[in-house]
């Protein structure tokens, strides 16, 4: 078998998906039950036990541990099916929105998970605006079936009203709650009788029936007439699933289960893997980039800091879109214009990294950042490329940063300037005075600059009100035209971690002035990278 056939197998494996949910519908549970079942742990992690010594595997900061939160994408890759599963475990608190919504550019496919006693909540219907904009395939599973949860069909009319998403229910509950008995699988009615075995490192989902049987009728007594007519109903008026319309994004298939009682998740996996789409096609600014090229690129997604505390190193995070990638060939850095050798990339098994020998689309890399690589940047061997989609989002919150200690204004500067590329805060240096302005999604950004001021770079800082509501970037084709608003409003501007111009807006009313006086001025909410 010659080399691009190789490749061309090799790509057909690989599926990259993101886990998305609000806070606490679960996904840390389902993330290891994934890994479980493809082998790649062997005991899950106390999920939020603050005090306990074992911890959720995605969970790799000391400050996520003492929080019981997730504050950072985790990536990890692991074999299930003849496939190889490329999982982004995304950061579920509410104020971690921007490392998420950056993430989900860099996959094929989503799982979507929903609490099933609240339903759809805020923070899914954000993340599911970004996955409609890019008609991401997403499959969804509604967990705490052994909890008492709201009607099924409720949660689903709630799916299809409020996310736009067409649902196609591909398994049913039998009860709920202390009175969960199982699931019933609609196309094969067949019954999956479910156990309360928490925590349990294999699927509880062994025991299956027809639901035609005796079997299940003794299991089931008095249930199964009402049983029969409940699934009648559900196949007679639910859609059914269907390969193209979930591919385009409009369908989703619904699994219902218990990730804590690890039931119903083998069942959708299998189905994940089996439906799921391998690497698709990425827009660059100039062209459609094919998985299957024979010229490697890739695009950097997220920046990560001291992943390993001990070596206090910088790990830029590349989904590879085209090529191969192999250890010391030579990568195009598209923004810097020149050639750079990579001799020791990474990969993440179940949050473990270890060198690598190959990468194919799909994949997602660990490369070494010594301070030159930046979220948005795109490598290639030697076309300049951009990839487009990668955006930067106006922060709500705005904080001016006070430092203790004025000796260690150098270590506060290069703090938050890496702190600012790996996305956990937006740095904003004003053009008017030596002030350091940082801007978030939500507030608990800010908690994590500041512990990581100080347990990285040993910089104890504090934070005070600043009379900035959001910001907007600055563009404009005239320069004589920017030139004139750039004197009449410099108490305003700043330039952003990457040197980009920025309007910090005081008030929105000004805001609304700001436009009206000047019309060829564009106040960007977002910035591609």
């Amino acid at each position: 078998m010659n080399s691009e056939n190789i490749a061309s197998n090799e790509i057909a494996k690989r599926q990259t998906f993101a886990i998305i949910s609000h806070p606490d519908a679960g996904k840390t549970t389902i993330t290891e039950r994934l890994l479980l079942l493809g082998h790649a742990i062997q005991i899950a992690g106390t999920v939020k036990a603050r005090k306990s010594s074992k911890h959720a595997t995605s969970d790799w900061m000391q400050m996520e541990q003492d929080r019981g939160i997730s504050v950072t994408t985790s990536v990890m890759q692991f074999p299930y099916s003849n496939r190889i599963v490329n999982l982004l475990d995304t950061p579920g608190h509410a104020d971690f929105s921007e490392d998420t919504y950056r993430t989900l550019t860099a996959v094929d496919s989503a799982l979507m998970i929903i609490d099933g006693a609240k339903g759809v909540e805020d923070r899914t219907i954000k993340l599911m605006q970004i996955c409609r904009l890019r008609n991401t395939p997403t499959i969804t599973f509604i967990n705490k079936m052994d909890r008492d949860i709201r009607d099924p069909i409720e949660l689903l009319d709630e799916i299809e009203s409020v996310l736009g998403l067409e649902v196609a229910p591909i398994n049913w509950p039998i009860g709920m709650g202390s009175q969960f008995r199982g699931l019933i699988h609609l196309a094969t009615e067949t019954i999956m009788i479910y156990e309360r075995v928490k925590n349990s490192a294999f699927p509880n989902n062994e025991i299956t029936v027809a639901f035609n049987s005796s079997e299940a009728r003794d299991i089931l007594g008095d249930d199964w007439s009402e049983l029969s007519q409940q699934v009648e109903l559900i196949k007679g008026t639910m859609a059914k699933f269907d390969q193209k319309s979930f591919l385009t994004g409009q369908r989703t298939p619904i699994y219902f289960g218990s990730a804590m009682g690890n039931f119903g998740v083998k069942q959708m996996l299998d189905d994940f893997v089996t439906y799921a789409p391998s690497p698709l096609r990425r827009k660059a600014n100039t062209r459609l980039v094919k998985p299957e090229e024979t010229k490697f690129s890739g695009f950097i997604f997220k920046i990560q800091a001291n992943m390993d505390p001990k070596h206090r190193d910088r790990i830029a995070f590349m989904r590879i879109c085209s090529g191969v990638f192999r250890p010391g060939m030579r990568m195009y850095h598209c923004r810097l214009g020149k050639y750079i050798r990579i001799t020791d990339a990474l990969t993440f098994l179940a949050g473990n990294r270890r060198s690598t020998s190959f990468g194919y689309p799909g994949d997602i890399l660990g490369i070494y950042n010594h301070g030159t690589i930046q979220i948005g940047d795109a490598f290639s061997e030697g076309e300049s490329i951009q990839f487009t989609g990668i955006p930067h989002f106006s922060p709500e919150l705005f904080r001016r940063v006070i430092l203790k200690d004025p000796l260690k204004n150098k270590q506060l500067q290069k703090g938050l300037k890496q702190l600012s590329e790996e996305g956990a805060t937006q740095i904003f240096m004003p053009l008017g005075n030596n002030n350091l302005i940082l801007g978030a999604v939500g507030v608990l950004q800010f908690d994590v600059v500041r512990y990581r001021l100080l347990d990285e770079y040993r910089v104890d800082a504090g934070y005070e009100t600043v009379n900035v509501v959001t910001s907007r970037w600055i563009y404009c084709d005239d320069n004589k035209y920017l030139a004139e608003f750039k004197a009449k409003v410099a108490l305003n501007l700043a330039l952003d971690g990457g040197g980009h111009l920025t309007y910090l807006v005081p008030t929105y009313a000004n805001l609304s002035l700001m436009k009206e006086r000047w019309p060829k001025i564009d106040f960007a909410e977002t910035r591609e990278h």
